[in-house]
């Protein structure tokens, strides 16, 4: 890596970061999330301005400790010191990413690619390009093919509300011994509307090979007693 930044490099490595973050930021924009290709380019863009500037510093002292050999002992040059403001500081932008309610949490994956395009602009601002590079391929395998190639299951609630309970707690049962559905826990609610009885019945259930909520939610609508049907995270 060469200390001494001329304006081609500094302009070929703000280049590759906004072209970086820019790939990153549209993938992101694309699956509409929250943070975007502007923000991703500003983020790397920042992180490498960051990083330029430490580069300069260094450059700076070792200038000044060549041609005041006295202040050798006095001068010095942290190139982490600039580098951990933004490592730290960029987890505030990521956390507004990320939305919480009831049911689930969103906005973890952009939040985690704001950090990682941070770090990928403090490589290109150091002049890393190798790491940057490489390092960007593995962010843009782990957003884009990671999940089309790896399958993770995932366990979510079923809630189901209905009317005329042993009709209807039948007809689930049976569905879910039909399809080989296993029923891990089960929680049970009941509310009074004026004569009528409303149950809530909320399914943790094991989905077998090949088969979608989706499918679930369709086939157990038909019923004329059940009222609702929602997938509930967890």
């Amino acid at each position: 890596m060469d200390i001494n930044l001329t304006v081609p490099e500094i302009i070929i490595r703000l280049c590759l970061a906004m072209l970086i973050g820019g790939v990153i930021g549209f993938e992101r924009q694309y699956k509409n999330r929250p943070a975007g290709m502007r923000t991703h380019i500003l983020v790397c863009m920042g992180a490498t301005i960051i990083a330029l500037i430490q580069v300069e510093i260094a450059a700076s002292a070792l200038q000044d400790a060549v041609n005041h050999p006295e202040l050798t002992g006095v001068i010095r040059s942290d190139q982490a010191r600039l580098i951990a403001q933004v490592v730290s500081g960029i987890g505030f932008l990521g956390a507004g990413t990320i939305i919480v309610t009831k049911q689930s949490v969103t906005g973890l994956t952009t939040a985690a690619s704001l950090w990682a395009v941070a770090g990928l602009g403090i490589a290109i601002g150091m002049g890393y390009y190798a790491i940057a590079v490489t390092s960007f391929i593995g962010v843009f395998i782990a957003l884009t093919l990671v999940r089309k190639v790896i399958h993770v299951p995932t366990t979510k609630k079923l809630e189901i509300r209905y009317i005329h309970k042993q009709e209807t707690k039948e007809f689930i049962n049976q569905y879910f011994e039909e399809h080989k559905i296993e029923i891990e826990d089960v929680n049970f609610n009941v509310v009074f509307v004026e004569d009528t009885q409303i149950y809530t019945n909320i399914y943790t259930i094991d989905l077998p090979k090949g088969m979608t909520y989706a499918e679930v939610i369709e086939d157990l609508s038909i019923h004329k007693n059940i009222t609702k049907l929602r997938l509930v995270s967890i």
